[in-house]
């Protein structure tokens, strides 16, 4: 469990209400932390709600519907969230959103600029807008850790998903970066864990034609379960890894082994 003297740490965590995000409120709860997090599904939301508290105790659990798009609304949450808990120690920016064709990618010609400001504003201007909210108490309280879930598609050419998708993910990188250069001398870090082909909601079942085909690619001979993602986010989240700053973890199963 993270220790910050006797009080229980605060999580916050983005698009929590299944897959990536529900994994990693189940890790961050099991290390001892209280949990905060929204999604745009109200019915989702309420279900992961639900499901933690019964596992957790409904005291250490604070959920919430928010749409990131709405540039009010996650400061809101935010000022809300100060009436009833300390200030965050963690942020885990885990929200995403990929639009596809047929199952498949949009072409960089017919994007439609409405869609690729959409994704821009869920994967990173919501991402971005997180950080302003929390930045400045983590800086006066000299502590904090800051983890985006980017995607193997934002760090090489991508399979599946399309170019706002990637653009947005690879930016996470470097908002990232930006933070290392600005926060550090806070006691704050800031990651990006780039998972390969996991299997959620948002990616299909495990025997759909396209994992099948992305499953070809994995040495390791399984696709990547949403647990592999949250325990990696639970390790940068813990106040010991503060030497791993600025850093970008790639979970793929061998898929991806940058130089």
């Amino acid at each position: 469990m993270a220790e910050l003297g006797e009080e229980i740490p605060v999580a916050v965590i983005t698009g929590a209400s299944s897959g990536i995000g529900l994994a990693t409120a189940d890790a961050l709860l099991r290390a001892g932390y209280r949990v905060a997090f929204f999604s745009h599904q109200p019915e989702r939301v309420q279900a992961a709600a639900g499901a933690l508290s019964a596992s957790y105790g409904a005291e250490r659990i604070r959920s919430a519907v928010v749409d990131l798009r709405d540039p009010e609304a996650v400061p809101r949450f935010f000022g809300e969230l100060a009436a009833h808990w300390p200030t965050p120690s963690v942020l885990v920016c885990n929200a995403g959103y990929s639009p596809k064709r047929n199952g498949g990618r949009i072409p960089i010609a017919e994007i439609d600029l409405a869609d690729w400001h959409e994704v821009l504003a869920i994967n990173l201007t919501g991402a971005l807008v997180c950080c302003q909210c929390v930045l400045p108490a983590m800086a006066e309280r000299r502590y904090g850790r800051i983890v985006f879930i980017g995607s193997l598609a934002g760090r090489t050419m991508p399979k599946i998903a399309g170019a706002a998708y990637s653009a947005s993910k690879s930016g996470l990188a470097g908002l990232a970066r930006s933070i290392v250069s600005e926060y550090s001398q806070f006691g704050i870090t800031a990651n990006t864990i780039t998972p390969g082909r996991i299997v959620t909601d948002m990616t299909g079942p495990t025997d759909s034609l396209v994992n099948k085909e992305a499953l070809t690619r994995v040495p390791i001979g399984r696709l990547g379960r949403a647990e592999d993602i949250a325990r990696a986010v639970a390790f940068l989240a813990a106040p010991d890894a503060d030497f791993l700053n600025g850093a970008v973890l790639d979970i793929n199963g061998g898929e991806f082994t940058p130089p």
